[in-house]
């Protein structure tokens, strides 16, 4: 690149207009709440896409993406604009109520067991699902976990299932050993076996859902941080509407429904019941 271009990508400026039509654009597709203060957030996170497709400005490049010139570039935001961040066995506390009290349930009327990972990222929670659930339950019995989040290209890892060292850290040697077939770098591929049960499917939460349910758990952890009130309301109203009778809804522990208006049983701090 000429130096002359190159001085004139370096000096993006998002405007105070730019952060507003960002904003909007955010909460109107994903219901993304943005707060003031984040303008250098979103100026670092966008400003490397916009050297990439060669834009001079951030006006000219959200001037594209509200023409719908380019179908996919909507979605490439809204990826740049969410945190990916999960673990395996990230809040262990949940597994361990979905094991002693969601299992011994089905296991015992003979129902199949149907979970889903809404905002699954890269894929560790429902990779972490399969795990517990395959080594507690019967053989060959029938369950099956939803996958599903904003981001095509996590939802591309977690279908790929391909995971570092430093990720599988949480993951015992013994569950390594099963469930991870070696990889070069030290890390670790799912097993065929561990995946068999998982499907994993882009979704938007705000928009329509192709699924009907019901499930006996969603898991929503960490997800409903960044959005509004309003918004969270809605949202865990239509996961109310998916759950089955006496299904259960986990959220994150930083996160609560005491704010707003809902028909769920408050059972234990992130975890609530229809």
């Amino acid at each position: 690149m000429p130096d002359r271009a190159r001085l004139l990508f370096d000096a993006l400026d998002l405007t105070a207009d730019d952060f507003r039509r960002v904003c909007r654009i955010a909460f109107e597709c994903a219901g993304l709440a943005i707060t003031d203060g984040k303008e250098g957030l979103i100026r670092s996170r966008l400003a490397k896409r916009l050297r990439e497709r060669r834009f001079s400005s951030f006006g000219a490049y959200l001037d594209e993406i509200e023409s719908g010139e380019r179908s996919n570039e909507l979605a490439v935001l809204i990826d740049l604009l969410t945190t990916n961040k999960t673990d395996f066995f990230r809040e262990p506390v949940h597994f361990k109520y979905l094991l002693d009290h969601i299992v011994p349930v089905s296991v015992s009327a003979g129902l199949p067991i149907r979970i889903w990972s809404a905002g699954c990222s890269s894929g560790e929670e429902a990779y972490t699902l399969s795990m517990v659930l395959s080594e507690a339950l019967p053989a060959r019995y029938d369950f099956r976990i939803l996958g599903t989040d904003i981001s095509t290209r996590v939802v591309a890892h977690a279908r790929n299932g391909a995971y570092s060292a430093a990720q599988l850290a949480c993951v015992t040697a013994e569950r390594r050993t099963r469930w991870f077939a070696p990889a070069a770098d030290g890390g670790g591929v799912a097993r065929a076996e561990l995946r068999a049960p998982i499907t994993f499917a882009h979704l938007n939460l705000m928009a329509r859902w192709p699924m009907s349910g019901p499930f006996d758990a969603i898991f929503c952890r960490n997800v409903m941080l960044y959005f509004d009130k309003p918004t969270v309301a809605a949202l865990v109203a239509r996961f109310y509407q998916l759950l089955a009778p006496g299904g259960h809804l986990f959220i994150g522990h930083t996160e609560s429904l005491t704010a707003i208006d809902h028909d769920y049983r408050y059972i234990q701090p992130a975890v609530y019941a229809r």
